[in-house]
C-alpha cells in the first residue's frame, strides 16, 4: 500500500497560499531541486480538495494547472461534494478514508501526495498520514491560507527525519509520530 506524504510549500510565517490565493511568492528563490525531482518519481497519485483545484486550475501560470508543473503524470484525485466536468481528474466525494484508500491503491506501492489545507488536516486527524515534506520559503505573507488549523484534539507530533537547502529555500521532512 502506498505510503500518504503531505507535501507543500510554505512561507516563513506558515501560509500556504497568499491573499486571494495567490501562489507566484513561492517561484524565484531556489533552483532546479534534484530532491523534488526525486521525489516526484516516487509519487504514484495525488489526492487534493476542490479549493486547491480550483485554485490551480483558476490560475494563469501554467506551473499551478497541474501538479508539480507538469512533470508529474499520474492520477489526479480532487475530494469535493461538486465536482465540475474535467476529464483529468478524478472526483472523489464522501468519507476521507474512502478517499484515501482508493487514492493510494491508485499510487500502488508509491507514495500518495497531499495537497491542501483542508483535506491534509482531514487525514492528520484521522491519522492517514505518514510523512510530511514542506518547503519553507523565506517571505512573510501576513495572510492567506495557513498551512495547517487544527480543529480540535491532541497534539500532531512530527519528527524530523530530513533537512535540506535549495538556494533560498529550507526542504523539511518529517515522519508523523503514533
Amino acid at each position: 500500500m502506498a505510503l500518504v506524504l503531505w507535501h507543500a510549500t510554505m512561507s516563513l510565517d506558515g501560509f500556504i497560499a497568499g491573499p486571494a490565493d495567490s501562489m507566484d511568492w513561492m517561484l524565484g528563490f531556489g533552483e532546479e531541486d534534484s530532491e523534488v525531482n526525486e521525489l516526484i518519481k516516487k509519487i504514484g497519485a495525488v489526492l487534493s480538495g476542490r479549493r486547491t483545484y480550483d485554485v490551480g486550475a483558476g490560475q494563469e501560470r501554467p506551473e499551478f494547472r497541474r501538479p508539480y508543473g507538469g512533470a508529474f503524470s499520474g492520477p489526479v484525485f480532487v475530494l469535493t461534494h461538486k465536482p465540475p466536468h474535467d476529464p483529468d481528474v478524478t472526483f472523489l466525494s464522501g468519507d476521507i478514508r474512502a478517499a484515501v484508500e482508493t487514492a493510494a491503491g491508485a499510487a500502488g506501492d508509491k507514495y500518495l501526495a497531499i495537497f491542501g489545507a483542508d483535506v491534509a488536516r482531514q487525514c492528520i486527524e484521522a491519522r492517514l498520514i505518514d510523512e510530511v515534506m514542506i518547503h519553507v520559503v523565506p517571505v512573510l505573507l501576513g495572510d492567506g491560507v495557513r498551512l495547517f488549523s487544527k480543529q480540535q484534539g491532541e497534539l500532531i507530533h512530527l519528527e524530523l527525519t530530513r533537512m535540506s537547502r535549495n538556494g533560498q529555500v529550507t526542504n523539511l521532512r518529517f515522519s508523523v509520530v503514533g
